[in-house]
Parts: structure tokens; C-alpha cells; sequence
């Protein structure tokens, strides 16, 4: 029994590292290069939002990606432009009375990179499901958490779309 769990393990090694198996944020980073600068567009019906997809692009491309921003525009490989195209709220559970026990938080972001003097458009969008205390109304601490974590979903789709663009350069 124990010779076949080795024999399952080193086949199920070689077959990762034989097949050329790289993960998505490998060729991201190939595509977005080292220095990063990072521009946002701000929404004026949600600016305090529209902050928070900047946090999490900085996020994303410093702790998956390992790039480097830069304050200067000029000194960057790679510009990344990013907006905060709406943000919205949907009821998607009742209770027996017709109260809203479960809300759905929903953040469309469009995110523009400009390297190598290409530019690649996509948009992003990311849920998150909450519930509310005995209250029927939405607190703007859980509205803004909600967003918050809405947007760092759509944020984890920027690494499958830009690896995914590399792709289609080749």
C-alpha cells in the first residue's frame, strides 16, 4: 500500500512538472512587466468606492504579481487604468414574511493596460453575498464592506483576463 502512494505521488509530480504547467499569474506578470503605474479614474456618484479598486489593483499587482509601482507615469513599463463602472445592490433571499434576509453586492470595474505600446480593454465584475441583522435596511458600514469585497473578486478576474490576452498575442 505504501509503495503505491509513492508510486501515485511522483507519477502525479512528473505530471506537473513534465507537462509545462505554469499558473495564470506566471504569464500575467510576463504580460504586465515590472513597473507598474496605476491610474483611476474616479466615479463621482461613488468616489469613496472607487478608491477601493485602486487599493485592490495595488494589492493584486504587488502580492500575486510581484511588480513594482512607480509614481511617475513616465517610468513605467505598463499603465493600468482602472474605473469603477457601477456598483449595485440586489435582494436575493426572503424571508417568510417578505423581509430581505440576503443581499447581493455586484462591482463592474473596467480595467484598461497599456504596454508595449498595446492597448488591452476588459471588463471585470465580482459578487459578494451578505445578510443583514434583524434590520430590513443596509448599514453603509455593510454597503461599503460588501463593495469592498465585490471588488477585490472582480480584482482576482484581472489576472485570468490579462493571462489570457497574452495568449492571444502569440
Amino acid at each position: 500500500m505504501k509503495i503505491l502512494k509513492k508510486v501515485i505521488l511522483v507519477l502525479f509530480i512528473l505530471s506537473f512538472s513534465a507537462c509545462g504547467y505554469k499558473a495564470t499569474s506566471f504569464y500575467a506578470k510576463k504580460s504586465v512587466g515590472e513597473n507598474v503605474y496605476v491610474d483611476l479614474s474616479v466615479n463621482v456618484e461613488d468616489p469613496k468606492n472607487s478608491v477601493l479598486i485602486k487599493d485592490a489593483m495595488n494589492k493584486l499587482l504587488i502580492t500575486r504579481l510581484g511588480s513594482k509601482l512607480v509614481k511617475v507615469r513616465a517610468e513605467a513599463n505598463t499603465i493600468m487604468f482602472v474605473k469603477l463602472n457601477s456598483v449595485s445592490m440586489s435582494e436575493i433571499q426572503y424571508d417568510e414574511d417578505g423581509y430581505t434576509q440576503l443581499y447581493r453586492a455586484t462591482a463592474n470595474i473596467n480595467v484598461k493596460v497599456f504596454s508595449n505600446n498595446k492597448l488591452k480593454t476588459f471588463n471585470v465584475s465580482g459578487t459578494y453575498d451578505f445578510s443583514v441583522d434583524d434590520s430590513d435596511t443596509i448599514s453603509e458600514a455593510s454597503r461599503f464592506s460588501a463593495i469592498k469585497n465585490a471588488s477585490n473578486k472582480a480584482m482576482e478576474l484581472v489576472l485570468s483576463k490579462l493571462a489570457i490576452l497574452s495568449f492571444k498575442e502569440k
